[in-house]
């Protein structure tokens, strides 16, 4: 195993485990510790987006990686949004949401940058 291919394993499983985490931590944050509404909230929906991923990162699938590190910047910026202008336990919850957004950023920016193919050599054409 070379270096790249251990690299690029451990950033499959830390984006797999911030993926995870990130939908674990949406679905909780609405429906039971800090819901909009008392009794959950319209806005567990939220994480429907975050399952159209899942399947392809758990595959390993380069191209859903790349558009997946693109895509979470939307709860990025929910949970930024969310930590200026929410108090309380919702304020740490969008922290973690920050956290676990960059993080999982990283892990897929890593990987789709370690498992891209090699670059293929320009056909001499002899003139």
């Amino acid at each position: 195993m070379t270096p790249d291919t251990a690299v690029s394993r451990i950033c499959h499983w830390v984006a797999i485990g911030s993926l995870v985490g990130l939908i674990v931590l949406c679905l909780a944050w609405e429906i039971w510790l800090a819901p909009l509404r008392p009794g959950g909230s319209w806005l567990m929906l939220k994480v429907v987006p975050l399952l159209v991923p899942l399947f392809g990162i758990l595959r390993g699938e380069r191209y859903t990686y790349q558009w997946a590190s693109m895509f979470v910047l939307f709860y990025f910026t929910e949970g930024v949004v969310r930590a200026w202008s929410d108090r309380g336990l919702s304020a740490s919850l969008a922290i973690g949401e920050i956290i676990l957004s960059v993080v999982f950023f990283v892990a897929a920016l890593t990987y789709a940058r370690l498992t891209r193919p090699a670059a293929r050599p320009k056909p001499d054409t002899g003139r």
